[in-house]
């Protein structure tokens, strides 16, 4: 009788027999090649990892217990294992299950993947949200040895092994990327360095050497050095040890009882612990293992009959079975017990730390900038003493706040907690705050994995460095729809430090992403209330705000602000301009310079570039000659685009926008813009009151149009409103 169908999910596997569990392997591997044969996907990467799904399966408890896949696409075992039999042949198909994890599908599915290299962020994200609520739940990764090399999971593997995290990394090696060497050896060590007497006489020895005069401390330092060196030799895996990440391996992947009695023993290990498992991509379907090459992708060769789908002998073979555990099996006495690793490790490095900012005098604020943002001269900290608090001290203010009444509040930066302002939170809640040195990838997916597991992650970064992470930003946070709280910092123009600097693009890529909230303030009391509006919400939220100083605006209690709703500042009957974030102050004073003209100018403060107030805005442009729409950000793509594309909708169905006039105003897309003071470079680009003014005269003139008469009393209307 076939085992699979009568699967009703991964804790049914621990009833059966050895034979059986052999069976199963075969049902799957028959039931993936067939399968894939109709529907196309990834099916070397799959029919690799049977066995070590099934261990995985055994020895963890999940959905209690997370097993995370990095990238996905060798997680079609793990779909069958968990109660998706019944429709798997719809793999890939419209309506059907899809090629990579889902939550939407089964909930033991942690995380929506599909990108290589995100898996060990997510896990360390899991575990750490675990660690603060000081629950008991294992998490376990599988990340392949091509994903393992890439930039995030480099980012990730020095965060955890920095901090010493409690999680099973599992290499799946199928030799696409490493070719480590595979050795009896080399799996002695993994066992014996699992051993107690391993581990007590290494300790007691190095204790001996430390205490002997004068020699002591050099003497262990040379044992030490010896020691890694016969490590290193024995072993693939030493740059996981200086990291301080347990290593084991290399543990033939095909050989489900030997994996399972190392990953037991692994979890018991504390810290994390990396097992490198040897896989053979394509097991047990000829073609696949002859071109592992064609037969990664979705895109398959021809599959032939699948009569050559048989799994090659040497898969079951009991005798090949009993020689690849042989050496595990002989040191199961041994086996297993806590401690630490083999090898005092290689101290890891701290996060690298982003040069810390020079704090202006006087007042109280995070920092303006930092050695790569610029360092303020002896006359600016000077007259910056005498402005008003920053939009970072604000946020900051508000955010510690928040925190001392919900626990879920994480904080996290890469490598700026002055510069963010998240000195102030780490200073108050130092277990809630995390910093993963110059990382952005890195605190973007630890963000999302903390979230998953039920966290209020704020991942705070300047808007040039959070380019950097767009792709997690896409992938992690806005593809599982998360509340991870983006807090972009420096947007818009910054200044001194030119170019490379200029939060200018951020706002035109976020812009494009489904589910995310995009928001900026009018000034520093609104700022407080969006912070408080992001958390009484469930979706991924940014928050956008600049370097300058406030406006002095009197300090009141934040409130929670309705998502997608403006606010309408004052009434015109001849222009309308809409702004987002706090150029709507330039923009209230070039309405100013136009009235003086005779113009009637009204001033929309939209909060939101994403959902826009479609009502308010579209209210307001009825029948007016021009809207202005002010950001101070690239103009392609961005805020204005997006009330461009709400007024040609409109246009279609409704005669009175279609004399409506927009002019979008922003920083040009032509070129970068250079190093000057803020002030300098908002007047060259005419993003100053007086600037924004001359950009709308030029538009009423190109339009032939004039201001026009004042009905009775609407000039008081105006002005009471205005007051």
């Amino acid at each position: 009788m076939a085992i699979l169908p009568t699967l009703q999910g991964p804790s049914d596997l621990r009833g059966l027999s050895d034979q059986q569990l052999n069976s199963l392997a075969a049902e799957i591997r028959e039931c993936i090649i067939s399968t894939v044969a109709r529907t196309g996907g990834h099916l070397g990467s799959s029919l690799g990892a049977v066995e070590l799904t099934i261990a995985l399966h055994r020895v963890l408890e999940s959905p209690r217990d997370k097993v995370v896949w990095d990238t996905g696409h060798q997680a079609y075992a793990h779909k069958l294992l968990t109660g998706r039999y019944s429709r798997f042949g719809t793999l890939r198909q419209l309506g059907g299950i899809s090629g990579f994890p889902r939550r939407s599908e089964s909930g033991h599915d942690v995380f929506d993947g599909g990108h290589a290299g995100t898996g060990l962020s997510i896990a360390q994200g899991l575990a750490t949200a675990r660690d603060m609520r000081h629950s008991m739940e294992r998490i376990a990764v599988v990340v392949g040895d091509a994903a393992l090399i890439s930039g995030l999971s480099l980012e990730a593997l020095n965060d955890i092994g920095h901090r010493q995290t409690q999680l099973l990394i599992v290499l799946n090696d199928n030799a696409m990327s490493i070719s480590p060497t595979v050795g009896a050896f080399s799996q002695y060590f993994s066992t014996l360095k699992l051993s107690s007497a391993w581990k007590q006489s290494k300790t007691a020895y190095d204790r001996i050497l430390e205490s002997l005069p004068l020699v002591g401390q050099p003497a262990l330092k040379l044992s030490r050095r010896i020691r890694r060196m016969v490590v290193n030799f024995a072993q693939p895996g030493q740059l996981f040890e200086d990291l301080g990440i347990t290593y084991l391996g290399v543990i033939p992947g095909h050989n489900r009882r030997g994996l399972e009695h190392i990953f037991r023993a692994a979890l018991d290990v504390p810290g994390p612990v990396l097992v490198h498992v040897r896989t053979q991509k394509g097991r047990g379907y000829r073609p696949a293992e002859r071109d592992q090459i064609g037969f990664h992708g979705a895109a398959l060769p021809p599959m032939p009959e699948l009569a050559n789908s048989q799994p090659t002998p040497e898969v079951y073979s009991t005798a090949h079975a009993a020689r690849t555990g042989a050496a595990l099996a002989r040191k199961e006495s041994a086996l297993p017990q806590p401690g630490q690793a083999d090898e005092a490790p290689i101290e890891p490095a701290a996060p690298m730390q982003r040069a810390a900012p020079g704090e202006p005098a006087g007042n109280g604020n995070a920092a303006a900038g930092s050695a790569d943002m610029g360092t303020p001269s002896d006359a600016a900290r000077a007259a910056t003493a005498k402005r008003p608090p920053n939009y970072t001290h604000h946020f900051a203010s508000e955010l510690v706040k928040l925190a001392r009444t919900d626990r879920r509040i994480v904080a996290v930066t890469a490598g700026m907690p002055t510069g963010t302002g998240l000195h102030r939170f780490q200073a108050e809640f130092p277990d809630r705050f995390i910093d993963v040195g110059i990382a952005e990838q890195h605190a973007v997916a630890l963000s999302a994995g903390m979230a998953l597991a039920g966290e209020r992650p704020v991942v705070a970064l300047y808007s040039t460095f959070l380019q950097r992470a767009f792709d997690q930003v896409v992938h992690d946070v806005c593809q599982n729809d998360l509340p991870v709280l983006i807090a972009v910092d420096r947007s818009g123009l910054v200044g001194e430090d030119g170019t490379s600097h200029q939060g200018m693009f951020t706002l035109p890529t976020q812009r494009q992403l489904p589910g995310l909230v995009i928001a900026s303030p009018k000034d520093e009391q609104e700022l407080r209330s969006l912070v408080r509006t992001a958390f009484s919400q469930d979706h991924p939220f940014a928050l956008h705000y600049p370097r300058d100083p406030g406006f002095g605006v009197p300090e009141q209690e934040a409130r929670v602000l309705p998502v997608g709703i403006g606010e309408m500042l004052r009434e015109g009957r001849d222009v309308v301009i809409v702004g987002f974030g706090p150029i709507v102050e330039r923009g209230r004073q070039a309405a100013e310079l136009l009235a003086a003209d005779g113009w009637s100018v009204g001033l929309v403060n939209a909060r939101f570039a994403k959902p826009l107030d479609r009502q308010l805005i579209l209210d307001q442009a009825r029948g007016k000659t021009l809207v202005a729409t002010l950001e101070e950000s690239v103009v392609t793509g961005g805020f204005g685009t997006g009330v461009l594309e709400l007024l040609e909708e409109a246009r279609l169905v409704d005669p009175a926008y279609r004399e409506v006039g927009l002019r979008i105003i922003g920083i040009p897309a032509e070129h970068f813009v250079d190093h000057g003071s803020v002030d300098q470079l908002r007047h060259l680009l005419r993003l100053d009151p007086e600037g924004i003014a001359e950009q709308i005269r030029e538009a009423l003139v190109r339009m032939k149009a004039s201001p026009r008469r004042d009905p009775a009393g609407a000039n008081e209307r105006t002005k009471a409103r205005a007051s």
